[in-house]
C-alpha cells in the first residue's frame, strides 16, 4: 500500500524546476532547507549555525507546506540512499561533510554531528572568517541547495567580552525619544557580528550599544549594553556624552564620541572586567569638533594576517585647521596609540594645501574600486589616479554608503532618502527605492541581505529567497523614467538613437530633470504599447536646440507604431518645409481625405526611413504642425512623402507618460572553474616561481542581445609589480566567453594584490557581477614540509607503544620520565635544555653533575606541578617539534647501528604533496648538540659553488635534499631539525624528526677500556707461563708439595695436642 504514496511524492518532486549545476545568477534561488545548530530549525529563516567548543550538531529538514509532506519527502530521499551534503567554505578552505542516512521513527529532519577538530583545531581568540555553509542534495540532474553561515563563537574577539552593563527593554525604551541617529559597524571577518550605537540629543547622555552575532535579523536577539562607565574613567565630565561614530576593526573597537576618540583594549585578550578604553588626544579640538568628526575604515579581514599588512583608521574633522594644529585629518594603525596627520607638513616657501576635508575616498574593493562621494559619485579603478563620473545627483547629495563584500553591493543613500545601488567596479547604477524613516541606518549581513535598522525595530526581507541583495525593505520607485517626450531615430534595423526633449523655456535649474543621465546606462526602455530597447550608451549634447541628451539603444522588441485609428494624419501625404531656427512645418497634402492633425498627436514622432525624425511640438491647425528635427543635417526639406512611407511613434507625455525605464534583468550566468575554492572572494598564496591558474566562464542567457566582439570581463589588478599575470580570453561556439588566468610571483618580495574580475555589461540586478581574488606573495599556512618515515606506524600502535617488525623488534621506544639525551661528555652528563616525557612531580634522572643541574628547562610544563597540569594534547604527544618535547612520550626505535637511513621530505600544498628537490637546499642540525652522526648526499656539479657559498654564509653545511642518507654511530635519542635554505621560497620550511638508537655497545671509552684490560691480563698470563717454562718451574708440583706439607703439619699438631692432655 506504500507504493502509491511514494509514487505521488516522486511525481511532486519532479514537478519542481531546479537548476542543474551550480551557476551564479541562474534565476532566483529558493531556500529548500531549514537548518539549525541550536534546537529545532525554524521554517523560512536564513539558517545561522554556531560553532562552540562542543560537538556541532546540525538538524535540517526539507521545507514544504506542512510537516507530513516534509516527512514523506525525507523518507523518499533516504530510502533512495540520498542525504544532503554540507560544505563549509571560506576564502581559503572548503570542507565537505555528509548527513546521516539513518532515520529514527517519525524523524522529520536529517542530522549530522561534526567534532570541532574536524573543522578547525585552533582555539585562540582572534579575527576569524565566518564560514559560508552550503547544504545541497543531488537528485538526478536537479540540485536542491540552500546557503547559510557558521560562526565560531569561541574565537570571535568581541563576543568574549563583557561590554558593559546589560540593559533591560524598559531601559532601552526610555532612550527612543532622545535618539537622533544611528551608527552601525560590523566585524570585518564576520559580518553577522555587528554593533549598533544610539546617537543622542543634548537632553540625554551616555554610550549605548546593541550587539548582534546573528546579523540583526531579530530585534529581540540583540543584547544592549550601557557603556557609559567604560568611558567615565577617562573623563572628568560626562555631560552631553554620546556616540558620534564607531569602527570595529579586526582586533579593536574605535569609538568617536562627543567628548573625544576612544580606543578599546586588544579584543584578543579578554578579562573578567568590562571592556576598558583609552583616550586619543588631539590638541586644539573640542566637543564642537568631535560631534562633526567622522571615522573612515576600509574593511579588510586579517584572519591570515601577514607581517606587511596592517589595519588603518582615519578620523576627519569638518573644520579648517588653525596655525597651531597639524591637520584636520589624522590616521593610525594598530594598536591605534599614535595618530599622524594625513597631510604632511609643508616646507617653507611651498604653497599651503587646503586642510578642510570636503569629501573622502571610499575603498570598496580593497584596492581596486575607489569611490569619491558628494553630490556626485566618481569611480576610480586605478587606485585613485583617475576618476570617472558615475552619478550626478544635482540638488541631492550622498549622505552615506553601505556595502557587502559577499555580493559586491554598494548602496548609496542620499540626504532626501533616495537609495541607489551599484556593484563594485560597475560603471552603472540604479535607483532601487527610497526610505521615509527619519531615523534609520542600513546594514548588510554576511550573506549580503540588506537590513533597515531603526531605534525600536529592524526590517529585512523574509521571503523564500536564498540570495542577498533584497530590496523589499524600500519604498518601490523602480521606474527611472522622467517627465518629457522622447524622439526615436533609427540608425539601423536593430539600433536607434532616442532623444530627450527639453522645452526652450525650461528653467536652467530644472533642465537636468529632462535629460538622460548615467543612471539610464545599461537599462531597458519599455513602451506601454509594445517594444523594448536596451540603452547601451548615454550622450550629452551641447548647443542642440530642444535636445540636450540622447541614448543609443539596441532594439530588443520593435516598438509599435501608431495606427490610423489613433492618428488619422497617417492617411495623408506629408510635405516638410523649414521655417527657421531648426523648426520645421509639417503639412498634410491629401485633400478630401479624412486626415487631420489632432491634439493627441502632440509630442509624437514622425519617423521617415533614411531621414531625420521630427518631434511634433505644436498643432497649428488640422493640416499644419510645427516640429523639431532630431538630426537637422539629414532633415528632408521641401520634400513630399506619400502615405505609408512615414510613420508615427508615441513617446509623449500629453496623456501621461507611456514609456518607462527599468533595470535590465540579469542576462549572464557566471561560472568559476576553480577546484581549490567555492568562495566568491578567495585568498590564494603565490610562492616564488609557482604558477596558479583558474578559469572564468560568462554565459549569455538573452539571445535577443547583439553578440559583443569585446571581452565580457574586465580584470583590475591592484599591484601590477608583484605578479606576472597572463590572460587568455575567447568566445566559444555558444557565444560564451572564457577567460583563463595564470599568475606567478616575480620577485622574492612579500606583498599582496587584489584581482577583481568584473562582468562590465552585467546588470545591477545580477546577484554576482564580480569575483574577487586576493593573491599574497607570501607563505600559505597550508604549505608545510613533512618528514616521511621509512616505516609507518598506526595511531593505535603509538597509543599502545608496541609495533614489532618481522624480527620481533619493537619499533617504538617509551622514553623514561624527564629524559634527556646524552652529551659528548657521556651518558650520565646530559647538557641539553630539552626534557622529554616531562613530569615536574617526578625526580630528574642523570642530574648528579653540576653541568647537568644547570641545564634542562621545562617548556609546556613550566609552572606546572604534575604532568596533568602540562595540558599536553594528543597531537603534542606525537609531535616531533622541540617546542613540545615536554609532551613527547614515545619515539621511533632503531637497532644499532643506523646505516644509510634515507631522509625523505615532501611539501604539502593545496594541490597535494610534492617531493623536496632542487632548487631547495637544506641544513640539518641535531637540536641537542649530539655528534656521532653524518649525512651522505649526491651533489650535482651545478650547485657545488652555491653550496660552498651558502655554507660560508650560514656557517653550517648545506645539503641536497634528494637522496640524503643518515648514518648514526651513537646511542639513545637523536633529534634532528631540517630547514630549507632561504631565498627560494617565502616559507620558513622546517621539519624535525627523532630516532632512538637501542641495543648499542658500551659507549666510548668503556668498550676500549675493557678490551685493553682484557689484553693486559691475557698478556700477563702468557708472560708468567713463559717465565715458568724458562726457569723450569712447575707450578702444579709446587702446589702438590705444599698440600702434602700442610697435611703433615696438621697431623703433628693433633698428636701434640693429645699428648699434652
Amino acid at each position: 500500500m506504500a507504493f502509491p504514496l511514494v509514487y505521488v511524492v516522486i511525481l511532486l518532486l519532479n514537478m519542481f524546476d531546479f537548476p542543474s549545476g551550480i551557476l551564479y545568477n541562474k534565476g532566483e534561488m529558493t531556500r529548500y532547507f531549514a537548518c539549525s545548530s541550536e534546537g529545532f530549525p525554524q521554517k523560512d529563516e536564513i539558517f545561522k549555525l554556531y560553532l562552540s567548543s562542543a560537538l556541532l550538531e546540525i538538524r535540517c529538514f526539507f521545507q514544504t507546506e506542512d510537516e507530513v509532506t516534509s516527512r514523506e519527502i525525507l523518507s523518499v530521499f533516504t530510502s533512495g540512499g540520498l542525504a544532503p551534503t554540507l560544505e563549509i567554505i571560506n576564502s581559503t578552505y572548503t570542507g565537505i561533510f555528509h548527513f546521516n542516512l539513518t532515520l529514527f521513527s517519525d524523524q522529520v529532519y536529517w542530522v549530522i554531528n561534526i567534532p570541532r577538530e574536524n573543522i578547525t583545531k585552533n582555539t585562540d581568540i582572534t579575527a576569524i572568517e565566518e564560514w559560508l555553509v552550503r547544504i545541497s542534495l543531488h537528485l538526478g540532474l536537479n540540485i536542491y541547495a540552500t546557503e547559510g553561515t557558521l560562526l565560531d563563537t569561541m574565537r570571535e574577539p568581541i563576543l568574549q567580552w563583557k561590554l558593559g552593563v546589560k540593559m533591560k527593554k524598559s531601559d532601552i525604551n526610555r532612550l527612543y525619544p532622545h535618539v537622533i541617529d544611528l551608527k552601525v559597524t560590523k566585524c570585518p571577518c564576520a559580518n553577522d557580528v555587528a554593533l549598533l550605537g544610539f546617537i543622542l540629543n543634548t537632553t540625554y547622555y551616555g554610550i549605548y550599544l546593541g550587539l548582534s552575532f546573528s546579523g540583526f535579523w531579530d530585534y529581540d536577539n540583540t543584547t544592549w549594553y550601557n557603556m557609559t562607565e567604560n568611558i567615565y574613567s577617562e573623563l572628568e565630565d560626562l555631560i552631553q556624552l554620546s556616540v558620534v561614530d564607531m569602527v570595529l576593526t579586526n582586533h579593536f573597537l574605535v569609538m568617536l564620541t562627543s567628548l573625544g576618540l576612544f580606543v578599546s583594549r586588544d579584543l584578543r585578550h579578554p578579562s573578567a572586567s568590562v571592556l576598558q578604553f583609552s583616550r586619543a588626544d588631539f590638541c586644539g579640538f573640542e566637543r564642537a569638533d568631535y560631534v562633526k568628526g567622522k571615522l573612515w575604515y576600509s574593511e579588510k579581514c586579517f584572519a591570515n594576517k601577514e607581517s606587511f599588512e596592517d589595519d588603518y583608521v582615519t578620523i576627519t574633522f569638518d573644520r579648517n585647521k588653525t596655525l597651531s594644529e597639524a591637520s584636520a585629518c589624522f590616521y593610525s594603525s594598530e594598536p591605534f596609540l599614535e595618530w599622524f596627520p594625513c597631510i604632511p607638513q609643508t616646507s617653507r616657501g611651498v604653497k599651503n594645501i587646503p586642510s578642510k576635508v570636503i569629501t573622502f575616498l571610499i575603498d570598496i574593493e580593497r584596492g581596486n574600486g575607489v569611490y569619491l562621494l558628494s553630490n556626485q559619485v566618481w569611480l576610480s579603478v586605478d587606485g585613485g589616479n583617475t576618476f570617472e563620473l558615475i552619478a550626478d545627483l544635482h540638488g541631492d547629495s550622498i549622505k552615506t554608503s553601505y556595502h557587502s563584500f559577499y555580493t559586491s553591493d554598494i548602496a548609496f543613500v542620499s540626504q532626501y532618502g533616495n537609495v541607489y545601488l551599484t556593484k563594485a567596479g560597475l560603471k552603472k547604477y540604479s535607483k532601487i527605492g527610497s526610505i521615509t524613516d527619519n531615523i534609520f541606518t542600513l546594514y548588510y549581513d554576511h550573506l549580503g541581505f540588506v537590513h533597515k535598522l531603526t531605534p525600536n525595530w529592524f526590517e529585512a526581507d523574509r521571503s523564500s529567497s536564498a540570495t542577498g541583495s533584497s530590496k523589499a525593505i524600500f519604498t518601490k520607485t523602480s521606474d527611472m523614467g522622467f517627465e518629457t517626450a522622447l524622439a526615436p531615430q533609427y540608425i539601423s534595423l536593430n539600433e536607434m538613437i532616442i532623444f530627450a526633449y527639453v522645452p526652450s523655456n525650461e528653467p536652467e535649474a530644472t533642465k537636468h530633470t529632462k535629460r538622460f543621465s548615467n543612471i539610464h546606462f545599461g537599462k531597458m526602455l519599455h513602451s506601454r504599447k509594445t517594444g523594448i530597447a536596451y540603452i547601451k550608451k548615454v550622450l550629452q549634447l551641447k548647443s542642440r536646440l530642444g535636445f540636450l541628451s540622447s541614448v543609443i539603444a539596441d532594439i530588443i522588441e520593435p516598438f509599435g507604431v501608431e495606427s490610423l485609428n489613433e492618428s488619422s494624419c497617417l492617411s495623408s501625404s506629408l510635405y516638410i518645409t523649414m521655417t527657421g531656427n531648426y523648426i520645421y512645418r509639417l503639412i498634410l497634402l491629401s485633400p478630401g481625405v479624412n486626415a487631420f492633425f489632432q491634439n493627441s498627436d502632440l509630442q509624437k514622432t514622425v519617423m521617415i526611413p533614411g531621414y531625420s525624425s521630427f518631434l511634433i511640438l505644436k498643432i497649428v491647425n488640422t493640416k499644419n504642425a510645427f516640429a523639431i528635427a532630431t538630426m537637422p543635417e539629414r532633415a528632408p526639406v521641401n520634400r513630399i512623402f506619400p502615405r505609408d512611407s512615414w510613420f508615427l511613434y508615441n513617446f509623449g507625455i500629453t496623456t501621461g507618460r507611456i514609456w518607462s525605464i527599468f533595470s535590465k534583468k540579469c542576462s549572464y550566468w557566471i561560472q568559476r572553474n576553480d577546484d581549490e575554492s567555492l568562495s566568491l572572494n578567495s585568498l590564494r598564496y603565490s610562492d616564488l616561481g609557482k604558477y596558479y591558474s583558474f578559469n572564468v566562464k560568462i554565459i549569455p542567457t538573452m539571445r535577443d542581445f547583439l553578440t559583443l566582439d569585446v571581452p565580457l570581463v574586465t580584470v583590475l589588478v591592484g599591484n601590477l609589480n608583484s605578479l606576472d599575470i597572463r590572460a587568455d580570453g575567447f568566445f566559444d561556439n555558444t557565444n560564451s566567453y572564457h577567460l583563463n588566468i595564470s599568475l606567478c610571483t616575480k620577485f622574492l618580495r612579500a606583498g599582496s594584490t587584489s584581482l577583481a574580475f568584473i562582468v562590465w555589461d552585467a546588470s545591477t540586478e545580477c546577484f554576482v557581477t564580480t569575483f574577487m581574488l586576493i593573491v599574497k606573495s607570501s607563505c600559505s599556512y597550508l604549505r608545510l614540509m613533512h618528514y616521511i618515515p621509512s616505516k609507518l606506524i598506526s595511531l593505535e600502535d603509538w597509543t599502545r607503544g608496541i609495533h614489532k617488525d618481522s624480527q620481533d623488534f619493537n619499533l617504538i621506544k617509551t622514553l623514561p620520565i624527564n629524559y634527556r639525551p646524552p652529551s659528548t661528555m657521556g651518558i650520565a652528563i646530559p647538557l641539553t635544555d630539552n626534557f622529554y616525557h616531562a613530569d615536574p612531580s617526578k625526580p630528574i634522572p642523570r642530574n648528579l653533575f653540576l653541568k647537568s643541574k644547570s641545564t634542562g628547562k621545562f617548556k609546556q610544563c613550566a609552572n606546572a606541578s604534575t604532568r596533568e597540569e602540562c595540558n599536553c594534547t594528543n597531537d603534542q604527544k606525537l609531535s616531533y617539534a622541540v617546542a613540545f618535547s615536554d609532551c613527547r612520550e614515545k619515539v621511533p626505535r632503531f637497532k644499532f647501528p643506523v646505516t644509510q637511513y634515507p631522509i625523505s621530505l615532501e611539501i604539502s600544498t593545496r594541490n597535494g604533496q610534492i617531493p623536496v628537490d632542487l632548487p631547495y637546499l637544506v641544513t640539518v642540525t641535531e637540536v641537542n648538540m649530539r655528534e656521532n652522526w653524518k649525512l651522505k648526499q649526491h651533489t650535482p656539479a651545478t650547485i657545488t659553488k652555491l653550496q660552498s657559498h651558502l655554507k660560508s654564509y650560514l656557517k653550517v653545511p648545506v645539503y641536497n635534499p634528494k637522496g640524503l642518507n643518515l648514518s648514526i654511530r651513537g646511542s639513545e635519542l637523536f633529534h634532528f631539525k631540517i630547514s630549507v635554505v632561504p631565498g627560494v621560497t617565502f616559507c620558513n620550511l622546517v621539519e624535525e624528526f627523532q630516532i632512538y638508537v637501542d641495543e648499542a655497545p658500551l659507549p666510548f671509552p668503556g668498550h676500549t677500556l675493557i678490551a685493553i684490560a682484557a689484553a693486559i691480563m691475557l698478556g700477563g698470563l702468557i708472560f708468567i707461563v713463559f717465565m715458568f717454562k724458562l726457569h723450569n718451574i712447575h707450578p702444579w708440583d709446587l702446589c702438590k708439595t705444599l698440600l702434602r706439607r700442610n697435611k703433615m703439619n696438621f697431623s703433628n699438631t693433633v698428636v701434640f695436642q693429645q699428648a699434652h692432655r
